[in-house]
């Protein structure tokens, strides 16, 4: 996955608490398994007026011109910001993988639901938490100001304003590793490399019987 140390990225609000799994990508676009693909019908029952399908083409489909993602203004935006409890509902992995799909390389929010923020951190996208008091005042910067960007600092977990404001946020060390380095759980396991050759080495020396040709 793609590595995570800083970024300056417009900002697309979406205004809404509680938003589920399903409203991120909805139950009829989880037939695959591949990680790509899906970033079309993220938010699909609010970006169109019709409803969307696995083996329906989205060109020439009608938008909802009134959702934020819809909106010239937005275009192109790489840091999502949300309100309380984003992410909630099922587990399904495709959550994340719709919005890194996108475009979006974070998300800021009060609160996020733990298995979608456990999912996020392993497929590459940034879950930043900042007091409520925080997002609201920027939901209020960005809705007021055109263009509206940030810079997240991971490695100093940093949020920094266009006005130079700076929030501090926590994130657990284990993930910033992973983010850091751009390392899934693959990639984990990979760095281990060595270490799981020699313990086979051994094991086949010690026990050459489980090894042999059938």
């Amino acid at each position: 996955m793609e590595a995570f140390t800083q970024l300056t990225g417009l900002v697309a609000p979406i205004d809404r608490p509680n938003v589920d799994t399903d409203a991120i990508i909805p139950k009829q676009f989880l037939k695959s398994i591949k990680r790509s693909g899906f970033g079309p019908n993220l938010f699909d029952e609010w970006r169109y007026l019709d409803q969307g399908g696995p083996d329906k083409p989205n060109e020439g489909r009608p938008l909802n011109k009134d959702f934020v993602l819809n909106q010239p203004r937005y275009r192109g935006a790489q840091i999502l910001l949300a309100r309380d409890n984003f992410g909630c509902g099922s587990s399904r992995e495709h959550a994340p993988w719709a919005i890194v799909d996108y475009g979006f390389r974070a998300v800021i929010a009060p609160s996020f639901a733990d298995i979608f923020y456990s999912n996020s951190s392993k497929n590459g996208l940034l879950l930043v938490k900042l007091p409520a008091a925080a997002v609201d005042k920027l939901f209020t910067e960005c809705e007021a100001k055109e263009g509206y960007a940030l810079t997240i600092d991971l490695a100093a977990q940093t949020v920094t304003t266009p006005g130079g404001e700076v929030f501090r946020f926590d994130y657990e060390a284990s993930l910033k590793h992973r983010m850091l380095n751009g390392l899934d759980d693959i990639g984990i396991t990979l760095t281990h490399a060595d270490e799981i050759r020699a313990y086979e080495a051994k094991r086949k020396a010690e026990q050459p019987w489980l090894f042999a040709a059938t």
